[in-house]
């Protein structure tokens, strides 16, 4: 299977108020992005740790609303913070409010004062990724009990790197690969990606494989991740300005190549 060149951005829910993230997938939509993806924390990242901060699905049934073409989703939901059948329902609701557009990212979790405020147990890795283990076919079979359905087959997006776990699971499940890391890195894991969907009896084509990008141009990187195998690239913007200077240079490079 042969994937399109795609190109998302990562609008940080951080350091803003909404009507700035609202304007800003607004004109993420009108500069041709493909994908516009939001995070799932509860404070910053970086910056002022305290500083503003909106939690994700919420937002993300706005987002439903207030688009009309882009998908959307989180990179990455944390399987941690919700029941894996109530994400299921939840991702099966926002996908229904937004005509079949919703990609539901997930990933094991990592942050620890999301955790330790809000009252999730922290664990450890491995117990974070077992729980993911267990989480994934839970919400692919709870899709197949909703009334009503899924509008379609709701892609999966993995993120993580993982060699032994995060990219086995992804063979299993998922639709959508999101990786980290230059392109030696990237290349690595691929193949990784691969050896696994092998065992599983999967073809490695049905996998799209996504990078992030952050501050980097496309004439620094593009070609090389390309022959890397990826074709989904992620801009991440932080508020409250989300300047999309570099998104529009890798949009352009998309429609260059096409």
């Amino acid at each position: 299977m042969t994937h399109p060149i795609r190109i998302g951005v990562q609008l940080q829910p951080q350091h803003a108020d909404y009507a700035q993230i609202r304007d800003a997938v607004a004109r993420a939509e009108d500069a041709g992005v493909d994908v516009v993806f939001n995070w799932d924390h509860f404070f910053p990242l970086y910056g002022e740790p305290d500083g503003k901060h909106f939690e994700c699905w919420t937002m993300l049934g706005a987002w439903a609303e207030a688009t009309s073409r882009v998908e959307f989703g989180a990179l990455v939901t944390c399987n941690s913070y919700r029941n894996p059948e109530l994400l299921a329902d939840m991702a099966r609701t926002v996908d229904h409010i937004s005509g079949g557009r919703l990609i539901l990212g997930v990933g094991a979790g990592w942050f620890e004062r999301d955790y330790d405020e809000y009252g999730y147990d922290f664990g450890t890795p491995g117990s974070r990724l077992a729980d993911l283990a267990q989480a994934l076919p839970r919400i692919r079979e709870r899709w197949s009990r909703l009334n009503p359905a899924p509008t379609r087959e709701i892609p999966i997006l993995v993120g993580g790197g993982g060699e032994r776990k995060t990219l086995r699971y992804t063979a299993e499940h998922a639709r959508i690969w999101h990786g980290f890391g230059d392109v030696d890195v990237f290349t690595r894991k691929n193949g990784i990606l691969d050896d696994h969907c092998a065992d599983v009896g999967r073809a490695p084509g049905e996998i799209e494989r996504s990078v992030g990008v952050n501050r980097r141009s496309p004439g620094d990187v593009a070609d090389a991740l390309v022959t890397a195998g990826a074709t989904l690239f992620t801009v991440g913007v932080g508020g409250p300005d989300y300047d999309l200077g570099l998104v529009e240079e890798w949009v352009a490079w998309r429609d260059r190549r096409a």
